[in-house]
């Protein structure tokens, strides 16, 4: 999300690929999928660098794990298929986002990829399981950090915390069966992705919102609900996922695509990025004085 609001690219690593040891929270236990720790800069090509540098196993991390990496070029275009979709079916993106993610399509297709259009039959659950996680859990973990502080936190944390007051507590059978259904879903999705190894898709339903926009609910033109859906679903499921700017909204604001990959893929996701932005450049270094 940062990545395609600044206009630069950022690599969301398979859960496990980097260590978060040191991170604060940590992402333990159910959040150990939603918590990845990975690169941003204006290339690809700093993304691997990057991404070489901190990957690996370190135990303290309990969901690390010490698969080695692939190599960076180590794919054959015309073996890897990829899908891409514009529309989630939930929250419908601006037409210059729905632009980006055609215009990619094209390209990849010019390349030699064989590109095809494909919305996974996941994303809807998906999006249900992620709320479990991200939203209820979080608020079982919060409210005792905050209990009597709630004058000095936020206005963003204060209306979330408010938000999920408003749904029935969530007890351990629930989350127990999130958990299980949430691998289910993986499951079904890896096994569809071993024949389109490779998606597209927005990053967020529009460019980077105004400060006074945004906030949790429908109350709000920018709802956190419905505009970062895109996104929600491959932090649930675990996917890698790089980011790289392909177009720009009538004001000038970028917008970035999403290239989706296997679990510990992500040399075929860099690969792809690296087409994408040989076609459609990179952020332009800033100014000196």
């Amino acid at each position: 999300m940062p990545a395609h609001f600044c206009g630069i690219c950022g690599l969301k690593p398979t859960p496990g690929r980097v260590p978060g040891t040191g991170h604060y929270p940590a992402g333990y236990g159910p959040f150990s999928f939603l918590g990845v720790v990975g690169p941003m800069a204006r290339t690809v090509e700093d993304l691997r660098l990057l991404f070489n540098v901190i990957a690996g196993y370190d135990y303290p991390d309990p969901a690390s794990s010490p698969v080695p990496l692939e190599a960076f070029a180590g794919h054959h275009k015309q073996n890897l298929r990829i899908g891409y979709y514009v529309d989630d079916g939930f929250s419908p993106v601006t037409a210059e986002t729905g632009n980006a993610v055609e215009q990619a399509a094209h390209a990849l297709t010019d390349a030699g990829y064989r590109v095809e259009q494909f919305l996974p039959d996941v994303l809807d659950r998906a999006r249900e399981l992620w709320f479990v996680i991200f939203v209820e859990c979080s608020a079982l973990l919060l409210r005792p950090m905050v209990s009597g502080k709630e004058n000095e936190i936020s206005s963003n944390l204060r209306e979330f915390l408010a938000m999920a007051v408003e749904y029935p507590p969530l007890t351990a059978e629930r989350l127990l069966h999130t958990l299980l259904e949430r691998d289910e879903l993986r499951l079904r999705l890896q096994q569809r992705m071993e024949t389109l190894p490779i998606l597209l898709a927005p990053v967020c339903t529009s460019p980077a919102f105004r400060h006074e926009d945004v906030g949790w609910g429908p109350g709000h033109p920018a709802d956190y609900l419905r505009t970062m859906t895109y996104s929600q679903h491959y932090n649930l499921l675990g996917n890698p996922v790089a980011v790289v700017p392909v177009g720009k909204s009538p004001e000038g604001l970028p917008i970035g695509v999403q290239v989706i990959g296997r679990p510990y893929r992500e040399d075929e996701v860099l690969a792809v990025a690296s087409q994408l932005q040989e076609r459609f450049g990179s952020s332009r270094p800033p100014l000196g004085r």
